[in-house]
């Protein structure tokens, strides 16, 4: 088996480390973010209804997620913090309508549920739009390296 030249290596592992480095932070702050964002949901759905405790609690989320994001998962990003905030307020639209439908889809099948059964349901169609969150941060918004 031939060995990789240690020029060769450094040239294929940057990337490769790298691509880890953001997924591995992306997984630990989205598993925290989602926690948070499900304990934030049933606790303001004492007082507020689906969509409105989904609107409070993803906005509290998503702006933390995104600094947390910008900070950890793709700190070597020339990216500014506004122009992250702005870019994530694009997904949060996508995220909410997605997360907000699917809680409503929810209910409507399942009148009775209590908010618990929602979070559920919130956790799984949050988790999902993360794996897209992914992707587009890492090629829209932080996909940009110094020259």
């Amino acid at each position: 088996m031939r060995r990789l030249s240690t020029r060769h290596r450094a040239s294929v592992r940057p990337g490769r480390t790298t691509l880890n480095r953001q997924a591995g932070w992306f997984v630990v702050i989205g598993v925290a973010s989602t926690a948070g964002q499900a304990l934030l949901y049933l606790l303001l759905r004492h007082w507020a209804t689906p969509p409105v405790a989904n609107l409070a609690s993803l906005l509290a989320i998503t702006v933390l997620n995104t600094e947390a994001n910008r900070r950890l998962t793709f700190r070597d990003s020339p990216v500014r913090a506004l122009r992250a905030h702005l870019a994530a307020g694009v997904l949060f639209v996508l995220a909410y309508v997605v997360t907000t439908g699917a809680v409503l889809l929810f209910r409507r099948s399942r009148p009775t549920a209590l908010p618990a059964s929602e979070a559920l349901v919130l956790v799984t169609s949050f988790a999902l739009m993360t794996v897209l969150r992914f992707a587009l941060l890492r090629l829209v918004v932080f996909g940009h390296r110094r020259r």
